[in-house]
């Protein structure tokens, strides 16, 4: 590449960056050290790929001098290199927020057998979240007995936690991967998705209460104490369960960052699973609370 030339010293440190611009313009009778301002940016031999990505979005270079440990020129990387690392990362990344390994090699080059290998381990993670949900369900049989309605609406519940937190863990996820965000600013995150969360929640829960007012009318049902109170439990609980969802979809990857994991792997379908189970929690406790004596 053209537009660089690199000054190193007789032990090959690497001392300088110049535009080719820079020399060309330059008064014939300076010499190169009088020119220099020793300022420039480097990769280091042996850091991740992933930091030279980030290096050349941030410094919007064609291409960066590499070097090792001592400062030693070793050669150069350029931004057509960079663009298959990007690709590769960014690929690895989705595949991981998907619930599953990444894959080896290109889609169309692995086997089947490959295919359900990568696959496998996290469907049976993700099987055996959803049968914590299912034990948890059957805790409240007797709640579910007395007010079938109730049952109705635990898929649109549980549904609007999952996706509120798969959405904060993937806007999360590829903040970290930009260095958009630091791992240490999780308390400015969890200010933000809170109150995210909570406006959130607001505007569905009351969209909730509507809902299910208007099925009861349709339905034939007054409007009375006892429709108003379930149309609340209702409310209430995707207020509470989309709050939830966004906090622990927006914190896991945090958490699975500072233990040395890829936070990739706090996936949209793991993220699903807790809230989940964490939801028909909310949502039945609500339920008893508020209908205890008056339903149940």
């Amino acid at each position: 590449t053209l537009n660089r030339i690199y000054v190193v010293d007789d032990d090959e440190y690497l001392i300088d960056d110049w535009r080719l611009t820079e020399l060309i313009l330059a008064d014939p009778e300076e010499t190169i050290e009088t020119l220099m301002d020793r300022s420039f940016e480097t990769l280091m031999a042996y850091e991740d790929q992933e930091e030279a990505v980030k290096m050349f979005a941030k410094y919007d270079r064609a291409a960066l001098p590499v070097v090792d440990t001592d400062g030693i020129l070793v050669g150069i990387v350029t931004v057509d290199d960079v663009i298959d690392v990007a690709e590769e990362e960014a690929t690895e990344d989705m595949q991981k927020m998907a619930g599953m390994d990444a894959l080896d090699d290109y889609y169309s080059q692995t086997s089947v057998g490959k295919l359900v290998k990568k696959r496998i381990s996290w469907l049976i993670v993700l099987f055996v979240g959803q049968i914590l949900t299912a034990l948890t369900m059957s805790g409240y049989e007797e709640v579910l007995q007395q007010i079938v309605l109730l049952s109705y609406f635990v898929p649109l519940l549980i549904a609007s936690g999952g996706n509120s937190g798969s959405q904060a863990a993937t806007l999360i996820i590829r903040a970290l991967a930009t260095d958009d965000i630091k791992s240490d600013g999780w308390k400015t995150v969890l200010k933000k998705e809170g109150s995210s969360g909570l406006l959130l929640g607001s505007i569905l829960g009351v969209l909730g209460f509507a809902t299910l007012i208007a099925w009861g009318l349709i339905d034939g049902d007054p409007l009375n104490m006892e429709l108003v109170l379930k149309a609340t439990v209702v409310a209430s609980s995707l207020l509470l369960i989309v709050l939830f969802g966004n906090v622990i979809g927006a914190m896991l990857p945090f958490i699975l960052s500072k233990v040395g994991l890829d936070p990739a792997v706090s996936s949209a379908p793991f993220v699903a699973t807790i809230v989940d189970v964490s939801g028909i929690i909310i949502y039945f406790s609500i339920a008893v609370f508020l209908l205890s004596g008056i339903l149940l």
